[in-house]
């Protein structure tokens, strides 16, 4: 039977903000982060305890030039690797993926990010859409969001069946190890942030007209069901949390100290080499008897600047 989950929007549409709707009171649970202890200088965070600006510029230049360096020893290694980012909304998940791609090649470090599904992949085996975009050989797929929306999103949202959670809790666990037994490096991230930063990040987004289309009514949902949502990934970590594919929580109410800690875990679980290809010798243009048409054919962008 479906279980009965909020009407997705009700906040929304009530035109009250996030700090006049929410109880702001945290709620006891895991995903309270607390604080996280400063392995840096002191002088490397600000007042309130975040990682400056400054020293995460100058840490994220090396681990970016690292992911290069992993990227090259995958494709030359035929590794396939499979990188699962999950956590609440705002959490810092998109953040992270978009720092590991910067500088990387999106031919072998290629990001997934399903929408919902459509009417045909909902009479399909739930895994069944996520298959089509797992890694061939030499490839790093992030996949932003996953099959993991069964036990969380669509579980507190009641867009699944009892029946369809229970199955999908007993299913993933052995979907996972055959991924692992057929050769795909599988790495699991939760991205964990407090009632009170999510908050917060959510009334930034708010107030920005440029960055609202960022809060949907999904969020807003999510952040006044906070504590059924630790519940769901309570449930999920006692089900799937393996020891073929553990998960890796990243408290990130810190942001930057977040992306740092994943990356750097990330880089650590694979003992690669620096296989980067040498500088090439750039050729001399070709002579070719040529004359190209008059430069006035050609329609030209207005020259503001």
């Amino acid at each position: 039977m479906r279980r009965e989950g909020p009407a997705p929007g009700r906040l929304a549409r009530t035109g009250a903000t996030v700090s006049q709707t929410i109880d702001h009171r945290p709620p006891e649970g895991a995903d309270d982060v607390g604080p996280v202890p400063q392995r840096l200088h002191p002088d490397s965070y600000s007042k309130k305890g975040k990682l400056r600006a400054g020293v995460y510029e100058e840490q994220v230049a090396v681990l970016q030039e690292q992911l290069v360096q992993l990227q090259h020893w995958v494709q030359h290694n035929d590794l396939k690797v499979l990188v699962i980012f999950e956590g609440r909304g705002s959490a810092g998940k998109g953040g992270v993926i978009k720092t590991i791609t910067e500088r990387t090649s999106p031919r072998i470090v290629r990001v997934a990010a399903l929408l919902k599904p459509s009417e045909r992949e909902r009479t399909q085996w739930y895994f069944q859409r996520y298959v089509a975009h797992l890694p061939a050989a030499g490839e790093i797929v992030l996949f932003d969001r996953s099959w993991y929306n069964r036990s969380n999103v669509e579980r507190v949202m009641g867009f699944c069946t009892d029946e369809e959670h229970e199955e999908f809790l007993r299913t993933c666990p052995e979907f996972e190890r055959m991924l692992v037994r057929s050769g795909i490096v599988l790495l699991k991230y939760w991205f964990s942030v407090s009632f009170e930063e999510q908050r917060r990040r959510f009334e930034a987004r708010n107030a920005e007209p440029v960055k609202r289309w960022k809060l949907s009514d999904m969020d807003l949902a999510e952040h006044e069901l906070y504590v059924q949502y630790s519940q769901a990934k309570d449930t999920t970590f006692q089900f799937t949390d393996i020891k073929q594919a553990p998960w890796y929580v990243v408290p990130s109410d810190d942001k930057r100290a977040a992306r740092l800690n994943c990356i750097s875990h990330l880089l650590a679980q694979f003992d690669f080499e620096d296989v980067t290809p040498p500088e090439v010798q750039l050729p001399a243009m070709r002579k070719t008897a040529y004359v190209r048409p008059p430069l006035q054919d050609q329609t030209f962008v207005p020259q503001l600047w």
